[in-house]
């Protein structure tokens, strides 16, 4: 079993890093800077994929865990929004996600199995429409629509897709205030990729198992 998480350097991710590495269970991570321990991938650059695809070669791939995101937009106001800050927004919660599918989707294959993991949010969901927070919302919300149709093209090569609400995260993008530290967050976002199969493909859930709505 191999796992590859990308953003692995900082919050969620780097917490997910540490505890597959405690386990002993062999993961690789990916950051824009590829730092060591990590390689380098900037999600929304196609020849940064390519290459990083290259470096991979055949290498089985178990679980792919889509997880770099940014939150360009916080505490912004309407009308305030630049047409850049939704493309980055984009670019990187759906654009990224489909260029690292698609780059590694050989390796998946070779995995009997394997599993793709997208890190979406609640704020994905039209259920919860306070207002604000326009471009992490809508792409969040792409991000959800994205991997839910995934799951339905992948099923039949045997590769399941769940999105996942990580919690609201005691990281930089989540702020102090928030409810859960990153260790919860890593540790209940681990069970549920454990669970995943493909009769479940396609779920949206909370990093502590709850189906969350749409």
């Amino acid at each position: 079993m191999t796992v590859l998480i990308t953003g692995a350097n900082r919050g969620i991710g780097r917490q997910l890093y540490r505890q597959y590495e405690t386990a002993q269970t062999p993961v690789i991570g990916t950051s824009r800077e590829g730092a060591d321990p990590f390689m380098a991938l900037d999600v929304t650059d196609e020849a940064a994929q390519t290459r990083l695809a290259a470096k991979l070669d055949t290498k089985p791939l178990s679980l792919l865990v889509c997880n770099a995101g940014v939150y360009l937009d916080k505490g912004m106001k309407f009308p305030d929004y630049t047409p850049d800050i939704f493309a980055q927004s984009f670019a990187v919660h759906v654009t990224g996600v489909y260029l690292t599918v698609r780059n590694l989707l050989p390796n998946l294959q070779i995995q009997s199995g394997a599993k793709i993991a997208i890190i979406s949010s609640q704020m994905a969901s039209d259920t919860r429409a306070p207002g604000g927070s326009y471009a992490y919302r809508a792409s969040k919300a792409a991000a959800l629509n994205f991997g839910r149709n995934l799951a339905a093209d992948l099923k039949g090569i045997g590769i399941a897709v769940g999105i996942y609400h990580p919690g609201w995260v005691q990281t930089d993008m989540g702020g102090a205030a928030a409810e859960i530290t990153p260790e919860e967050a890593a540790s209940g976002l681990r069970a549920r990729f454990d669970a995943l199969s493909l009769e479940t493909t396609g779920c949206f859930e909370t990093w502590d198992g709850r189906a969350h709505p749409y």
